[in-house]
C-alpha cells in the first residue's frame, strides 16, 4: 500500500513540475487552472496521509508554516556588481566605442533585454535541489530569504536532470501590475500606506518575516545570468538562457540579439513605446556583450561590469490641469482628497483622477483648483501629482483647506493623534457605512456574491439598512423595490447572504472592519481566542503579549470592542446565526517563551508535527540559530545548524528530551 504511494506522489511531483514549466516557463499551458488545482490537491492529501514521504523540493512544501525572527546574511560566491546606467543613444555609442577598444576588435554582438523594475536576487541549486535564495544586499553581501523565495511559483525547487552539482542562479524577483494593484487596493481598505510602485513591494514582500504573507502577494522571477556553477555551461549569455529554460527556469521571451549598437539602440526605441503594454514594469534596457570569453577579457571596475550597461527610460508624465477637487470619506471615516483633471493620456491609459491622499500632501505640494499639473503613473500603474506650475496658476485659484465638517453627512472631523488622516467622528455617517457595507461583502471577506455597489448604495440612501447586520434581515420584497432589481437577481442576494453565515472567524473578524485588522491579523486573532465573544472580552495587555499584535494594533482592538455601537451589531450578528468558532490548538504552555531550531531527520515526527507540537505548548519556531536561541532539536544527519549551536553553547536535545519537556511519553 505505501510502495503504491511512493509510486503516486513521485507520479504527482513529476506532473506538476511539468505543469509548471509549461505555464510559467513556456507560457503553454495544458491543463485548466481547476485540473492544476486537483493534481496539487491529491498531491497534499497523499503527503498528509504519509508524512515522512514529504521531501523539501515537494510543491506542497512551498510555504513555510512559521515567520522567522530574522534573516541569516549570506556572503555571496561571486559578487553581485552593480549596473552603470547611461540615458541616450550617445551614451550607448561611447559604451559601444570603450567595448571596442577594451576587445582591439569590432567582432562582438550583443544581447538586449528588458530591465525589470523588480529585486536582484541569487538561487543557489545543488544537485538539482534549491537550497538557498539571497537577495543582492550590498552586492558581497545579501539576507537569506529561502523561506520567502520558496513561494514563488516560477522558481522551481527542483531543477531538470541535466542541471550541473553546483548553479547559482541570478535574477529578479518582481510584483506582476495586477497583484501590485490588488494589493494596493487591499491596504487602501486596510487604511495601510500604499506602496509606491511594484518594485517597493516585490522588495518589502521579499523582506517579510512570514512567508505565508510573501505567498499572498503574487510575486514572480525571471533569470537573467549565473554565478557560481562547476563546470562549463556555455559560450554565450544567450545559450546560458537557453540552457536555463530547458532545466525549468523562468526566462524573460523578448531577449533579443543585436549585431551591432546601431540594433540596440533601434531595439531600445521600440521598447520604450511598448513598455506599458507589459504586465510587469520595465524601466529601461540591459545591453551585455553576449561572448562570455570576452566579458573575462573586458573584467570589470570595482563596482560594475565592463561588459554590461542599461538603458534608462524617462519617467512617463503628461501635464493637465486640475478642475476640481473631491473629498472621498472611507469606511472609517478617513477624508481623503482627489484631484479631478481634463483627460489625459498617461501610460498607455486615459486618466481623469488621482488621489492626493491626505490634506499634508496638499499643503506640500500646494495644489489648487484650476492648476496645471505634471502627472505620472506610479509603477506606471497609479496615477500622482509630482509637481505643480505654479507659473501657470489662474489669479483667482484658492488654497484648499482641509474640511471643518464630514462633506457626507456634516458631522464635525478630527485629526488623528500623531498622524496625518483627518476623519468623520460620526458613527451614522452613511458614506462609512456604504463602504463598510462594501468591504463586508468583498471577496475576501464574508463573500456575498451579487451584493454590489448601486445595490448597496439604494440600500443605504433608502435606510433599509443602516449597519452591517441589517443584511441578514433583508427578504425578496425589500431587494424587490429596489431600482432595476428583478426577482430572480433579489434571490441570488438572499442566496449569498444566507451562504456568507458559513465563513471562517478569521473572515467575520476582518470583516468587521476593526481599523488596522487586515486578513493576516485576523488569522492571528481568530487561532488565538477561538470566538468573536473571547476577543471583545480581551484585554489590551493580553492583545499585545500575541505574536505580531503591536500596541497600535492591540489599542484599536480594544478601542472597536468598546464601542456601543460596535458591540450592538456583533449582538445583531450573532442573533442572526453569525458566531463562527475555531478549534485553539493550544495544549500548554510548557514552552512558553522558548526559541526552538529543528534540524536534520527526525525519527517519530515530520518537521510540520514537530512545529506544530512545539507552537502548540507555547514555543517558537526559528529558521536560524543564533544567542537567542534556547534549544536545537536534532535528528539524525544535523549539518550547519549544529555546528553552530554548539558552537554558541545553545542546548541540543533529542526527540526523547523533547517529549518530557511536554510531559508526553
Amino acid at each position: 500500500m505505501k510502495q503504491d504511494a511512493i509510486e503516486k506522489i513521485r507520479s504527482l511531483k513529476e506532473q506538476i513540475r511539468r505543469h509548471d514549466y509549461l505555464y510559467y516557463v513556456l507560457n503553454k499551458p495544458e491543463i485548466s487552472d481547476q485540473k492544476y488545482d486537483q493534481l496539487f490537491s491529491e498531491l497534499k492529501k497523499l503527503e498528509q496521509q504519509y508524512p515522512d514521504l514529504i521531501t523539501p523540493d515537494s510543491p506542497t512544501q512551498r510555504v513555510s508554516g512559521k515567520p522567522i525572527e530574522g534573516f541569516e546574511q549570506v556572503i555571496h560566491s561571486i559578487p553581485m556588481l552593480s549596473i552603470d546606467n547611461t540615458y541616450s543613444a550617445d551614451e550607448l555609442k561611447a559604451f559601444d566605442q570603450r567595448i571596442a577598444k577594451g576587445l582591439s576588435s569590432k567582432n562582438y554582438q550583443y544581447s538586449v533585454e528588458l530591465k525589470i523594475d523588480g529585486l536582484a536576487v541569487s538561487l543557489r541549486y545543488e544537485k538539482g535541489i534549491l537550497v538557498l535564495g539571497a537577495t543582492r544586499g550590498d552586492g558581497a553581501v545579501g539576507d537569506n530569504v529561502t523561506n520567502n523565495i520558496r513561494t514563488i511559483k516560477s522558481i522551481p525547487l527542483h531543477l531538470g536532470k541535466d542541471a550541473p552539482a553546483e548553479l547559482e542562479v541570478r535574477g529578479e524577483v518582481y510584483m506582476p501590475k495586477k497583484a501590485f494593484a490588488k494589493l494596493n487596493k487591499q491596504r487602501e481598505k486596510q487604511e495601510q500606506a500604499l506602496f509606491a510602485n511594484p518594485r517597493n513591494a516585490a522588495a518589502g514582500s521579499l523582506k517579510l518575516l512570514n512567508a505565508k504573507t510573501t505567498a499572498e502577494r503574487k510575486l514572480a522571477f525571471f533569470a537573467y545570468s549565473m554565478g557560481q556553477i562547476s563546470g562549463r555551461f556555455a559560450k554565450t549569455h544567450l545559450e546560458s538562457l537557453e540552457k536555463l529554460k530547458k532545466l525549468g527556469l523562468p526566462v524573460n521571451p523578448h531577449i533579443k540579439k543585436a549585431a551591432n549598437i546601431d540594433e540596440v539602440i533601434k531595439i531600445c526605441d521600440q521598447w520604450e513605446k511598448q513598455r506599458f503594454g507589459l504586465d510587469y514594469q520595465i524601466d529601461g534596457m540591459v545591453i551585455k556583450v553576449d561572448s562570455l570569453d570576452q566579458r573575462g577579457t573586458l573584467g570589470a571596475t570595482g563596482r560594475a561590469p565592463r561588459w554590461c550597461i542599461s538603458y534608462k527610460f524617462a519617467a512617463a508624465q503628461a501635464e493637465t490641469k486640475i478642475t476640481s477637487i473631491d473629498v472621498q470619506v472611507g469606511k472609517t471615516g478617513t477624508l481623503t482628497p482627489v484631484a479631478n483633471f481634463e483627460p489625459v493620456q498617461l501610460a498607455g491609459t486615459m486618466v481623469k483622477r488621482a488621489s492626493l491622499h491626505n490634506f499634508d500632501e496638499i499643503d506640500r505640494l500646494d495644489v489648487r483648483e484650476g492648476d496645471t499639473v505634471i502627472i505620472e503613473k506610479a509603477g506606471e500603474i497609479i496615477p500622482q501629482v509630482i509637481e505643480v506650475k505654479k507659473e501657470l496658476r489662474p489669479k483667482n485659484a484658492k488654497q484648499f483647506l482641509p474640511p471643518v465638517k464630514c462633506p457626507e453627512c456634516g458631522s464635525k472631523v478630527q485629526k488623528d493623534e500623531n498622524g496625518v488622516y483627518i476623519r468623520c467622528i460620526s458613527s451614522n455617517c452613511p458614506a462609512q457605512l456604504k463602504e463598510r457595507l462594501r468591504y463586508f461583502a468583498g471577496r475576501d471577506q464574508m463573500d456575498i456574491e451579487n451584493l454590489g455597489t448601486a445595490i448597496i448604495d439604494q440600500l443605504v440612501d433608502k435606510k433599509i439598512v443602516r449597519d452591517l447586520a441589517d443584511l441578514y434581515k433583508l427578504d425578496v420584497n425589500a431587494l424587490a423595490n429596489l431600482d432595476r432589481m428583478a426577482d430572480k437577481s433579489a434571490w441570488d442576494i438572499i442566496d449569498g447572504i444566507e451562504k456568507s453565515k458559513s465563513q471562517s472567524l478569521d473572515r467575520l473578524i476582518s470583516a468587521i472592519g476593526i481599523r488596522h485588522v487586515g486578513t493576516q491579523n485576523a488569522e492571528i486573532l481568530a487561532e488565538h481566542f477561538g470566538s468573536i465573544d473571547a476577543i471583545r472580552k480581551s484585554a489590551i495587555e493580553e492583545l499585545t503579549e500575541i505574536n505580531q499584535i503591536g500596541p497600535v494594533l492591540a489599542k484599536s482592538i480594544c478601542e472597536y470592542f468598546r464601542d456601543s455601537d460596535n458591540l450592538e451589531v456583533i449582538d445583531k450578528l450573532i442573533a442572526a446565526g453569525i458566531n463562527p468558532k475555531q478549534q485553539k490548538t493550544k495544549q500548554s504552555d510548557s514552552l512558553i517563551g522558548k526559541t526552538f531550531v529543528v534540524t536534520g531527520t527526525l525519527e517519530n515526527f515530520s518537521r510540520a508535527d514537530i512545529e506544530k507540537a512545539i507552537k502548540q505548548n507555547g514555543g517558537k519556531v526559528s529558521s536560524s540559530v543564533s544567542k537567542k536561541t534556547d534549544f536545537v532539536l536534532a535528528g539524525a544527519d544535523a549539518g550547519s545548524k549544529l555546528d553552530k549551536a554548539q558552537q554558541l553553547g545553545v542546548k541540543v536535545i533529542n526527540e526523547k528530551q523533547f517529549l518530557e519537556m511536554i510531559g508526553k511519553k
